[in-house]
């Protein structure tokens, strides 16, 4: 598995630091790292607003892939093991991986992308993980920024090109 090293927390930081959230995931997302075309396409057709990169313990996520039968995207438990074993074993080495990509809505966190890295830190024993947050409003974002420590500032995304 490849990782694109320009894709980590601390280019995250920088980006959110830059105003630059929306442009850094949408580069993430098309990276080998990711490989994520279908949820850029969807981000990148309505506005959203982001917060992050944020901590945020791990029962509050809700994982949408994995070897299970009842998750949206369901994954060959073989394939699953072994990417989830890989980033267990890189982690054992200092790898620390780009922030995870989750949707507010309707109360819930929903994890959209880094189900993988997700399963890979539980099992490495984290409570919290770090994570990029989009919203669909910006009063529903700043809500739930003010639960937040050290939250940063809320980016709206570009708007989509009519």
């Amino acid at each position: 598995m490849g990782r694109d090293l320009r894709f980590s927390l601390a280019s995250a930081f920088e980006a959110a630091e830059q105003d630059r959230l929306a442009l850094w995931v949408g580069e993430f997302l098309a990276s080998r790292g990711s490989d994520n075309a279908a949820l850029a396409a969807g981000l990148s057709g309505r506005r959203h607003w982001w917060l992050g990169p944020v901590q945020l313990p791990v029962d509050e996520l809700v994982r949408l892939a994995g070897p299970e039968d009842d998750v949206t995207c369901p994954i060959e438990p073989e394939e699953w093991e072994d990417d989830v074993e890989e980033m267990e074993e890189s982690l054992g080495k200092g790898w620390e991986p780009p922030p995870l990509l989750v949707e507010y809505r309707d109360g819930e966190l929903l994890l959209q992308d880094g189900n993988h890295r997700y399963e890979a830190l539980v099992r490495a024993g984290e409570d919290d993980v770090w994570a990029l947050v989009w919203f669909d409003d910006p009063a529903t974002c700043e809500r739930f920024r003010e639960t937040l420590p050290d939250a940063g500032r809320v980016q709206p995304a570009p708007l989509p090109d009519a």
